[in-house]
């Protein structure tokens, strides 16, 4: 369940052009810092909080998505925050894990929507349908750069990172 950073995408307002840059900062309770969510905008800022800070996406599926539509796609096209390699997005939903030494808790699993084929111009909605990605919460914020470890942790490991239990600890939405 472990894999690697190996983009990160931000743009301060919502349907802006995102741009790549080779580290950031994750903010509790906010998200990725300038990016249109932690800055209180964006598209779907009013979803819930926890299900709107961060999103994810996995390299791979982005390449099999653009092979799929015959598409020059980029990861950042996918308008996701972070793009991963070796680890199974759709498995980090309802659990703890890190990005670097950031806290973050798998929220749901981010379908794609119209407004990204508007945005892009091309059929993304059912080759993105299980490739779409996963929204995250940011509980303990750091300093993230391209190349830092995706990995999984133990809920007594999240505890003692600060995680919230018990009746506390976030629940994640199945879509």
């Amino acid at each position: 369940m472990n894999g690697t950073l190996t983009e990160i995408w931000t743009t301060p307002a919502a349907a802006a052009p995102m741009r790549r840059q080779p580290r950031g900062r994750l903010l509790p309770g906010l998200g990725l810092d300038g990016d249109r969510y932690a800055l209180g905008g964006g598209t779907w800022a009013r979803y819930p909080a926890l299900e709107k800070q961060l999103t994810l996406i996995d390299r791979d599926a982005v390449a099999a998505v653009a092979a799929e539509i015959g598409a020059d796609l980029s990861p950042g096209d996918t308008r996701r925050n972070l793009v991963t390699v070796g680890v199974d997005l759709a498995g980090l939903v309802g659990r703890w894990f890190t990005v670097g030494d950031a806290l973050l808790f798998g929220m749901k699993r981010c379908p794609p929507c119209v407004h990204l084929e508007r945005l892009t111009g091309n059929r993304l909605v059912k080759a993105m349908v299980h490739r779409g990605g996963i929204n995250a919460a940011v509980f303990t914020g750091a300093e993230i750069a391209e190349g830092a470890p995706v990995e999984v942790i133990s809920e007594d490991e999240a505890a003692r990172r600060g995680a919230p239990t018990g009746a506390d600890r976030p629940v994640p939405r199945v879509v």
